[in-house]
């Protein structure tokens, strides 16, 4: 009898889970936007809580005393908000910050400059060999840069000689050590392919009539580059811009290997969270807070620049 009533039981737990998948099914085919709707929530919810909590945490640590960081939970161990001060006086951060923002925006120029004259031959001429050589402009992008360093290191820092003169004075290479330009001139190199793919996507969509247009009023190629595609290209110039000054902001590698880390020699934020670790002892809630105060700059382009950056790339893979 026990047998035949946990038989039973079993059989209608199943028949009752069926009938609930069953249920769920039938409901999801004949309204399937509830269905879209609810993993809509769940993906957004899921996305949201792994892309925030890291800065809650750095949130948590900043706000906890440098001797209350034993046991820190979900909550702060203390309150000392002052660390946000700290960050300033203890370190130059700012300064830090400020050489991030300049070497950010030189490289992001000189990219879109080089990346718009690339885009429009790309994306507005016919000549042979075209897609080989934007396959080799992409696969130059996923190249590792420590395959760089070394080359590079001896070129920035007057190591290479390129010829000798008759009166045995040789001719080295620039010393860029120490200066913007052993961080711009890779970084160009390195995030400039994308760029290239981005524009020439949106220059070849432009219609040959309005560059005709520009052409018959007296401008040049350079000038109907400049005054019509460009700015008929905004999204796809925004993104390709935003994208390069938010990976030359946050570029670790030749960062921390073409500069001492001084801030005067152009030590980026890379080495000012650096700086709150001692040779005794680190300021974890320090570089917590440091990091937090860091993302402002990015925080604030995201936000200025989402509508052209959403637009950008969704737009790019359209024909007209």
């Amino acid at each position: 009898m026990g047998t035949e009533t946990q038989n039973r039981t079993t059989n209608a737990t199943e028949s009752e889970d069926k009938s609930f998948v069953q249920r769920w099914a039938s409901g999801s085919i004949s309204n399937p936007e509830r269905t879209y709707k609810v993993l809509f929530y769940i993906v957004t919810i899921s996305f949201l809580v792994t892309t925030l909590f890291p800065f809650y945490w750095l949130a948590v640590v900043a706000l906890t005393p440098q001797g209350s960081l034993t046991n820190v939970g979900l909550l702060p161990n203390g309150f000392n908000p002052s660390a946000f001060v700290e960050v300033f006086t203890t370190v130059p951060f700012h300064i830090y910050m400020l050489n991030s923002v300049i070497i950010g925006l030189l490289t992001t120029a000189l990219v879109l400059v080089l990346a718009s004259l690339a885009g429009y031959a790309f994306g507005r001429f016919e000549f042979p060999g075209r897609t080989p050589l934007m396959l080799i402009f992409l696969a130059i992008s996923y190249f590792p840069p420590a395959a760089f360093l070394l080359p590079l290191f001896n070129l920035f820092t007057a190591n290479i000689t390129f010829f000798t003169l008759p009166g045995g004075s040789e001719v080295t290479s620039p010393m860029l050590f120490n200066g913007p330009g052993a961080m711009v001139l890779p970084y160009t190199a390195l995030f400039l392919p994308l760029s290239i793919f981005i524009l020439t996507t949106f220059y070849s969509q432009i219609p040959d009539g309005l560059e005709d247009a520009a052409r018959v009023e007296g401008n040049t190629r350079l000038g109907a580059l400049f005054k019509v595609i460009m700015p008929l290209s905004a999204p796809g110039v925004a993104t390709a811009g935003v994208l390069t000054f938010i990976a030359v902001y946050n570029e670790y590698f030749f960062a921390f290997l073409m500069t001492d880390g001084r801030v005067q020699n152009w030590g980026t934020i890379v080495w000012g969270l650096l700086s709150y670790q001692g040779r005794y002892q680190t300021s974890y809630n320090l570089m917590a807070a440091a990091s937090l105060v860091g993302v402002i700059p990015i925080a604030i382009l995201v936000v200025i620049a989402q509508e052209k950056i959403v637009s950008g790339l969704t737009a790019g893979g359209l024909k007209e």
